[in-house]
């Protein structure tokens, strides 16, 4: 085990080329996120997830897969699961129909998709999925939008945490995003800078009302490219007063948090200047993120993907960031603990079976 392996980086294609293991095998990577444009087949996922492990078992292998339009694997075999708003307008037909409390349903069906999805993902070797998203449904963002199960935070914390049981009974850890919250502001922040004008006290009583109430099993979180003008000038993730002082320390957060991707641009303006994705990279672990995210960027011949490894170790051996052992341990702390089913077991297996009759 390295001392701190921050970095989780992409592949180009679905098989692994000469420099993809070369990156993989730097002692600052930690895991690789997966894409569509990484995905054939559950034989060929299978196979780039072996070899990915071949070159070191410890890294973790992860995938934005929430369900709705945001799944990266949607044919042979893979179910389509519903977006998360789906639960949230299950939840408000409680007490309606021949079924019962919707509220019990939603909370069920959540549960299940949570299974079916963390199932069949490690059946196919991937380790972990970015999910649940946490951020509340406010009507005016089309980047959020039906990815959040509701305007509520606590009908909110309840369908994630059903969602989290399922996925822990896959033997998957999870993920909250994007805090304190991207619903709010209409801004996508892939291609702006979303700024979010409110006060602290109305943030904390309202989008980021599900961190605290979760915090019991919220394996990791991802902060959101938003800058809280009222809170830090920064955005979230490159924030020491959101992450440390206020998510660690007032919420009780002992988590994992990665940033979100260095290559939006959110990410590429610090302090009212564009900065290198290395500079982005140090400001987010000094600022209290224990992994660091860079996506597509390895296609071609992948030289932003270099310039970060290399500049992240020169930084290091500078002194400008310091390697910590303890983000290490709660990034090892994501890779599951337990065995996957294979899949042709996980398709006859009755709690798959039943979980899927759940699904809305």
């Amino acid at each position: 085990m390295t001392e701190h392996a921050p970095l989780i980086l992409d592949v180009a294609g679905v098989t692994l080329t000469a420099d993809d293991r070369r990156r993989l095998a730097h002692p600052l990577t930690g895991g690789v996120i997966l894409f569509s444009r990484n995905w054939q087949n559950r034989l060929q996922l299978l196979e780039l997830t072996s070899a990915i492990k071949a070159v070191r078992d410890d890294l973790l292998i992860c995938v934005d897969h929430e369900g709705g339009r945001v799944q990266r694997f949607r044919t042979d075999g893979f179910t389509h699961l519903p977006p998360m708003r789906a639960f949230g307008e299950m939840w408000m037909h409680d007490g309606r129909g021949p079924q019962g409390a919707g509220a019990m349903r939603a909370t069920n069906a959540a549960t299940a998709a949570g299974y079916v999805l963390g199932s069949e993902l490690r059946a196919c070797g991937v380790d972990f999925s970015f999910t649940p998203v946490l951020d509340l449904d406010w009507g005016e963002s089309g980047v959020i939008g039906d990815r959040a199960f509701h305007r509520d935070p606590r009908v909110v914390s309840l369908l994630a945490k059903s969602l989290m049981q399922g996925l822990l009974q896959a033997g998957m850890a999870n993920c909250g995003k994007h805090f304190p919250g991207h619903g709010f502001v209409k801004a996508d922040s892939h291609t702006e800078i979303p700024v979010d004008r409110r006060s602290l006290k109305a943030i904390l009583a309202d989008d980021a009302g599900p961190y605290p109430w979760l915090s019991s099993c919220l394996s990791s979180v991802m902060p959101a490219h938003v800058i809280y003008p009222r809170v830090d000038a920064r955005p979230a993730g490159f924030s020491a007063r959101w992450l440390q002082d206020i998510l660690r320390q007032q919420l009780r957060f002992d988590g994992a948090i990665f940033s979100d991707d260095l290559s939006m641009e959110g990410a590429r303006q610090l302090d009212g200047r564009s900065v290198s994705y290395t500079e982005a990279g140090v400001a987010a672990l000094n600022a209290g993120c224990d992994l660091l995210l860079l996506c597509n960027q390895c296609l071609g011949e992948g030289r932003a993907v270099d310039e970060l490894l290399e500049g992240l170790q020169a930084a290091l051996s500078k002194g400008q960031w310091q390697a910590s052992p303890d983000s290490e341990s709660r990034r090892v702390a994501l890779l599951p603990e337990t065995l996957p089913q294979a899949w042709d077991d996980l398709m006859m297996q009755p709690a798959y079976q039943q979980a899927l009759a759940l699904l809305p």
